[in-house]
């Protein structure tokens, strides 16, 4: 069955039913860690916080710094996808896991490097043009969730992999996120509080739109989940 966006959006809120707290606090964890470490981090390399409040440079050092930990919050990022994957899923998820991610260090590098890769790749498309560029963006964006089902993937198979499933679905992702740009604006004027609560409706909606049209066997999770019930 060819799910609408209006049904993968309604699928998604019911399996969020009973976890919205846990999806809430993965959030504001996440927010925290990769708001503040990099800040505190910063303000020791700058030589505390009155000498780090007044100038009026970054030192390199702290570029560096801030450079690092972008690349190592990639691994953090891919796992709250698979998060919300196990949720699409009818099964339960746990925090813990979210952060473990870093025990597997083979995984983690490669997550960083499908990445990178996939920067590279969206930006020199973009040279070309915006839309071109942001075409080929949807079209990787499946990388991470194929590297969740499928770990023996290199980076660049996972990202062909994506390439190859979006084809005649990269428009309906395109909608089905650009229809969540009320609740955007909503949330903006809660002062950023709602992003707590419509991050998890978002990524478990993305997370349905891969079981369904990209890894449609991860279905095959849910029945076995409810046939336990």
């Amino acid at each position: 069955m060819n799910l609408t966006i209006t049904q993968l959006k309604k699928k998604s809120l019911e399996a969020l039913k009973g976890k919205w707290g846990i999806g809430v606090l993965l959030t504001f964890l996440v927010f925290l860690i990769t708001t503040f470490v990099p800040m505190i981090v910063e303000i020791f390399a700058s030589g505390g916080f009155r000498t780090w409040a007044n100038q009026t440079e970054t030192p390199v050092i702290a570029d560096l710094l801030n450079i690092f930990f972008s690349f190592l919050f990639i691994p953090l990022s891919a796992a709250g996808y698979w998060f919300y994957l196990t949720i699409a899923r009818w099964n339960d998820p746990k925090i813990s896991e979210v952060f473990a991610v870093y025990k597997d260090w083979e995984l983690s590098l490669k997550v960083i490097g499908t990445a990178i890769l996939v920067g590279i790749f969206t930006m020199l498309w973009m040279l070309l043009l915006i839309i071109p560029g942001l075409i080929k963006g949807i079209s990787y964006s499946q990388s991470f969730f194929l590297l969740r089902d499928n770990p023996e993937y290199s980076a660049l198979e996972a990202i062909t992999e994506s390439k190859k499933r979006m084809k005649g679905y990269k428009w309906k992702f395109f909608l089905m996120n650009l229809s969540f740009i009320g609740w955007v604006f909503i949330a903006i004027f809660t002062l950023g509080i709602g992003f707590l609560w419509l991050s998890p409706y978002i990524a478990t909606t993305n997370a349905n739109f891969y079981n369904e049209f990209i890894f449609p066997q991860g279905n095959e999770e849910k029945e076995s989940a409810e046939l336990e019930l």
